[in-house]
């Protein structure tokens, strides 16, 4: 297990990709094992591809580049201008609820970080807030992402540990406008201190509010839709999926107007290159997870934690401090695969919910996206808007602290994780 272990750091240091490192790793493991023959690890690479709930992913992802090209993306800005540009750091306040927004379409935090960057960046710099500021605003923002459904995150998770998705789908409700709460009192805090003015000196009536939510009452029903479907039992996480893909291709071509044949094409092309880049890791993944089972890990880990305390909430503590020490360094799907079936054994037979154990950990894994020395997001936004990483990670201290507070809270008070669920299914 060890060998496993500095084979994968080593081949990362190295700069080898992530789903190859995995891999290598893993197959490292069976040659030196002595006792399991190579053939199981093989099959257990084709075996973690044989499940139904995995589809939700392919689906998913085809959905969210679908949508990029209907026409949602700028209604959905439009709105949120609407909505709370008026508000002190107006342009920086319409980032953080269009993440909330765009959350229930992409369902991945770096599309729509960057999207962000791409679009509202240059309009936020030349309004005078600094590049530091504003990259944190985006890069911080799209970890809302990482609980508003549908989001890929709590797919994996729920594939991985047996968790219900529908459950976590729902449970991700309350989290997600709690962490954009406390993102835009985070920004109105700044904005106040240093005079970022407002987009605009009027509220919005309610004539416009309304206009602006009935221009983009198609994007805003999506999430809507995948809750219902679920909850009403009309599809399972996997067919709401391929709802998801046709509900985009009528709004494209029939609602709004706006996607065409070649657009579909593009949205395959590079569905099918994130998909293919998504199952590699997942497939080697499989590997390494049965290696960790069959090591005992999640019960030696337990054993050593237990022996600290049997206290729920501070073995859980542990746990995210490591989560978010690793996720500095590693991406956030790989720490999901991988400790899901180290973590999810340890945490349950002390009576926490695995459903509540997943937000918290999808939100602490996703935070390292946002922050160094390998954020992704972080070095997306960064580099689209020419933004020296030194001002960026000084400006986004307070959205770190600001996130980490609401996990705290968060795991000190189930019932706004858990009450949602409990109360639909």
């Amino acid at each position: 297990m060890i060998l496993l272990a500095v084979s994968f750091f080593v081949l990362m240091g190295l700069g080898v990709p992530i789903a190859f490192a995995i891999g290598i790793a893993g197959f490292t493991f069976f040659l030196t094992n002595g006792i399991i023959p190579m053939s199981i690890g093989v099959q257990q690479v084709a075996t973690a591809s044989q499940s139904f709930p995995l589809l939700a992913v392919p689906f998913f992802v085809l959905a969210g580049h679908m949508m990029n090209r209907t026409g949602i993306t700028h209604r959905l800005i439009a709105c949120s201008n609407v909505l709370v540009s008026w508000m002190s750091g107006g342009l920086a306040q319409v980032c953080i609820v269009l993440s909330t927004l765009m959350g229930g379409v992409s369902g991945s935090a770096v599309a729509d970080a960057a999207m962000e960057a791409r679009i509202l960046g240059p309009d936020l710099i030349r309004s005078g807030y600094s590049k530091g500021f504003t990259s944190a605003v985006i890069a911080v923002g799209s970890l809302i992402t990482a609980t508003i459904p549908p989001s890929l995150g709590l797919i994996l998770y729920g594939f991985v540990g047996n968790v219900s998705i529908g459950r976590l789908f729902l449970a991700g409700i309350v989290p997600g406008l709690l962490m954009m709460t406390v993102l835009m009192v985070t920004v109105w805090w700044i904005a106040r201190r240093r005079g970022y003015r407002a987009a605009t000196t009027q509220r919005p009536t309610a004539k416009a509010v309304w206009a602006a939510v009935v221009d983009a009452k198609w994007a805003l029903l999506f999430p809507v839709a995948l809750l219902v479907a679920i909850r009403g039992g009309l599809f399972t996480p996997s067919e709401v999926g391929a709802f998801a893909v046709v509900y985009a291709v009528l709004v494209g071509f029939f609602a709004h107007r706006e996607l065409t044949m070649q657009g579909m094409i593009d949205a395959l092309v590079e569905a099918v290159t994130d998909t293919g880049l998504i199952m590699l890791i997942i497939l080697f993944s499989g590997m390494v997870g049965y290696a960790i089972v069959f090591e005992q890990a999640p019960q030696s880990i337990a054993a050593a934690m237990t022996g600290l305390t049997r206290e729920p909430a501070l073995v859980v503590t542990m746990i995210l401090v490591f989560l978010f020490i690793a996720g500095l360094f590693i991406e956030s799907t790989v720490l999901v695969l991988l400790l899901t079936p180290i973590f999810l054994p340890i945490v349950q037979p002390l009576g926490v919910d695995p459903v509540h154990f997943g937000i918290l950990m999808m939100t602490i894994v996703t935070l390292g996206s946002m922050t160094p020395p390998v954020g992704v997001a972080m070095y997306t936004v960064c580099s689209l808007l020419d933004c020296p990483i030194e001002e960026y990670i000084v400006e986004s201290l307070p959205f770190v602290v600001a996130v980490v507070g609401l996990v705290v809270v968060m795991l000190l008070w189930p019932g706004l994780v858990l009450f949602v669920p409990n109360a639909l299914m």
